[in-house]
């Protein structure tokens, strides 16, 4: 019995057919059979009517699934006379799909075919693609643009490293090596050839600031959401910010099940609480509030009024999920005109991007890679001849507390660090040049300075 991953079966009977159809998802989204070619026709169909009227491009809801793992004779996992073993049931009572799924053997040919019957002749255009199941190695292939597959991939492991035996609702503190670890290997993989997507938010994900932050007060709200900004954004790879990251929105911080409207919270409690209890239902609403993902799906924060400005202070319905009580405090029109907030900072990171060649397009390589409270890193960026023309060292302090700087990056630094090196600080440069002299960095401190 395969499972859904919004809770019960991925398996829906039909009627009408008197056949079941197979959905990884909701029931309202059955699973398309790639396999027919004359299903790939009408997905193409579709994708260049809206080309050809004049969109930018794609972003692919988990483009990597498409392709299943058959036998030969095109027999699902655990069908009736299938060559393929099926997979145990797991503590929710049913199996996981994904293995059978997630990267199939003709994901490459899917993806080319497509590239070549939308694509192909055309100028302007960007193709992205949600990529659960993908390793960083298999990123390499698909951005590869000598492959002619997709430009970029979310992947999603460095999303699961806070997380107990890879359950979603039974999350953990964040250890800063295991995301330097993941995080350094998808740097790796597209050093020579494909590309990185840097996200740390989405409309799938809670929000970073109260997931690897600190959203308790509005001071270290406010640092922690510039910290991991600057973290994320000097990486090499393309910065996605989803709506309200750049003001600092955080999780809703709901209390009660019927303030969610999300399928997959809600069918996860009523499987693993009601139905199996594999967890009780203290830890599991403990769970939801820090992972469910209602909590990037609140309305959106433009002012201070009633509904946020989402929806007429004076409108006869209210928005279909809550406003967060937060936005009187935290929108959009009380940090559009302040150069300390959030939404400023992130204005600044993406001007450096389109002004520093290094930030842009320079190499990687981590730094002190156990340190548990500094994440350090050098972006360098050769000259034709094959010199290191320029270095950035990046420091981020992801705790609340001081911490020295780790000795293998304390060794890059100057005696005495000039301010006019400061590419950018989430503090100010007479604060950050003093916590370098001192070789140490303020709670949810983050610096770049030129080498």
């Amino acid at each position: 019995q395969w499972g859904s991953y919004f809770g019960g079966s991925a398996w829906e009977y039909d009627p009408k057919r008197g056949e079941y159809y197979f959905h990884q998802f909701s029931k309202k989204q059955p699973d398309l059979n790639w396999e027919n070619p004359e299903v790939r026709k009408a997905v193409y169909k579709m994708m260049n009517w809206w080309m050809d009227r004049g969109i930018d491009g794609f972003r692919m809801d988990v483009i990597t699934l498409i392709s299943k793992k058959v036998d030969k004779n095109g027999r699902l996992p655990g069908e009736e006379g299938s060559e393929i073993a099926d997979l145990p049931v797991g503590e929710e009572g049913y199996s996981n799909p994904n293995p059978f799924c997630a990267d199939g053997p003709r994901q490459d040919e899917f993806l080319a075919e497509m590239r070549h019957e939308v694509f192909d002749g055309r100028e302007g255009f960007l193709t992205v693609g949600e990529a659960p199941g993908i390793t960083p190695a298999r990123n390499e292939h698909i951005t590869d643009p000598e492959n002619g597959e997709l430009d970029m991939l979310f992947l999603f492991e460095h999303l699961d490293a806070d997380c107990e035996d890879n359950t979603k609702w039974k999350p953990t503190k964040l250890e800063l090596p295991k995301l330097k670890e993941i995080l350094n290997g998808q740097q790796n993989a597209v050093s020579k050839a494909g590309w990185a997507s840097l996200f740390f938010d989405n409309h799938d994900q809670p929000r970073i600031v109260s997931r690897w932050g600190d959203d308790s007060t509005k001071e270290t709200r406010k640092a922690s959401a510039k910290a991991l900004a600057l973290l994320l954004h000097m990486h090499r790879g393309t910065p996605y910010i989803y709506e309200g990251e750049e003001l600092g929105m955080t999780n809703a911080h709901f209390t009660e099940l019927d303030q969610y409207r999300d399928l997959e919270s809600l069918n996860a409690y009523r499987q693993r609480v009601i139905e199996t209890g594999v967890q009780d239902s203290e830890s599991m609403m403990h769970g939801i509030a820090e992972r469910s993902r209602d909590n990037a799906r609140t309305p959106m924060q433009w002012d201070g009024s009633k509904y946020a400005g989402f929806t007429a202070p004076d409108a006869a319905t209210e928005p279909w999920i809550s406003v967060n009580p937060n936005h009187v405090e935290i929108n959009a029109a009380a940090q559009c005109d302040d150069p300390e907030s959030v939404h400023a900072f992130y204005k600044q990171l993406i001007d450096l991007r389109h002004r520093n060649p290094v930030v842009a397009a320079g190499d990687f390589q981590l730094l002190d890679e156990s340190d548990r409270q500094v994440y350090s890193f050098v972006r360098a960026l050769s000259s034709k001849d094959g010199q290191v023309a320029k270095r950035l060292l990046v420091m981020v302090n992801v705790s609340g507390e001081i911490a020295r700087i780790p000795s293998e990056t304390a060794d890059l630094l100057s005696l005495d660090v000039d301010e006019s090196h400061i590419v950018i600080t989430t503090h100010d440069s007479a604060h950050t040049k003093l916590s370098l002299t001192k070789r140490e960095l303020a709670p949810w401190e983050g610096v770049a300075i030129e080498l």
